[in-house]
């Protein structure tokens, strides 16, 4: 059933005449959503091939935008993250989605840092959330389930911290969530840490960001070779309905079915809050209606190439996160 933020969405397009009167009546009474730019192409054929070629063919879908395009096509994204010495992990996220093609991006934060995030760039909208301690409390489950009503996809977990209340908000939002959701960092966590999270039970798309580390905490066993870990993320993804994205040199990724190996990227995107970029890029393109199996693959891509363009550009000794944020629009280029 669609919400309110849906219903007037529709109402919208329909008198701007964006939208016919039979795709109006698809929505509101039948209940299939209008499609983004990128969705009527997803939907005719997935991203099955995983060769350059599927690449370019992603790349063309990312760059094609109508004339008359607005920002609400381009993706609702809400990232929930951040903490007491942490608030550049989260705004790293939303700076990628805006970077990566996103018409209008929020973030929920503590309260005690929502004005260092917003100040960190004009173009992200905010949220302050009930505070305990030095991260978020965990009556914010709620009120977090109610703005993720809003967004077409939501980002968890970079910066968000560790703890009991964090526990308890990923067991309340990951099952119960209806859009796509991207786990990463203190968000997968949260996952390996609380009680009876079943990772299969979801009513949304999941998608999955652990380093080998926090794979292996996830899953719960030591597995030190990559060809091992690799295999047992294929197994993870097809078992829970989620997409993996295995990171690390050559970060692969699997909806369980179809697997990807990417080949941009380089040493010196071993950095702080790299992967929270990542996280940005990847929630970004599914809210311009990418698959999410299709959103991950052209991710890590992108995220690498942008890496490749910092390190031409300013040596890989010295890069840093936000150069990869900043060489984005040099990786989207045709």
């Amino acid at each position: 059933m669609i919400n309110s933020h849906q219903f007037k969405d529709a109402a919208k397009k329909f008198r701007a005449g964006r939208i016919t009167l039979a795709e109006f009546t698809d929505l509101v009474i039948d209940n299939k959503p209008t499609p983004k730019p990128n969705e009527a192409a997803s939907a005719k054929k997935s991203a099955t091939a995983t060769g350059s070629d599927a690449i370019e063919t992603l790349l063309r879908r990312l760059r094609d935008r109508p004339a008359d395009s607005h920002k609400g096509d381009f993706g609702r994204i809400l990232a929930v993250g951040g903490s007491e010495g942490m608030a550049g992990a989260i705004s790293l996220t939303g700076l990628a989605a805006l970077r990566s093609g996103s018409g209008l991006v929020k973030v929920a934060v503590p309260e005690m840092i929502q004005s260092l995030v917003a100040a960190n760039n004009p173009c992200l909208m905010s949220i302050g959330c009930a505070a305990d301690g030095d991260s978020f409390h965990g009556a914010n489950a709620s009120s977090l389930a109610h703005h993720c009503n809003w967004a077409d996809v939501v980002a968890i977990g970079p910066g968000m911290g560790q703890g009991s209340a964090l526990n308890f908000i990923m067991s309340q939002l990951y099952p119960s969530v209806q859009v796509p959701m991207v786990i990463d960092a203190d968000g997968l966590n949260a996952l390996a840490d609380g009680d009876d999270i079943d990772l299969s039970k979801h009513e949304g798309q999941r998608v999955l960001t652990p380093h080998p580390g926090e794979f292996c905490r996830l899953v719960g066993e030591q597995i030190t070779s990559r060809a091992k870990l690799e295999e047992r993320a294929k197994q993870l993804a097809k078992e829970t309905r989620t997409v993996v994205v295995l990171k690390g040199n050559c970060t692969f990724v699997s909806d369980g079915e179809n697997d990807f190996s990417n080949t941009t990227g380089n040493p010196g995107m071993a950095t702080a809050g790299s992967g929270d970029v990542l996280t940005g890029v990847i929630t970004s393109l599914i809210g311009q209606g990418f698959s999410t199996f299709e959103a991950s693959t052209l991710g890590v891509y992108l995220h690498g190439k942008a890496g490749d363009e910092a390190a031409k550009s300013i040596g890989a000794i010295s890069l840093i996160a936000t150069d990869i944020v900043q060489h984005l629009a040099t990786a989207m280029k045709p």
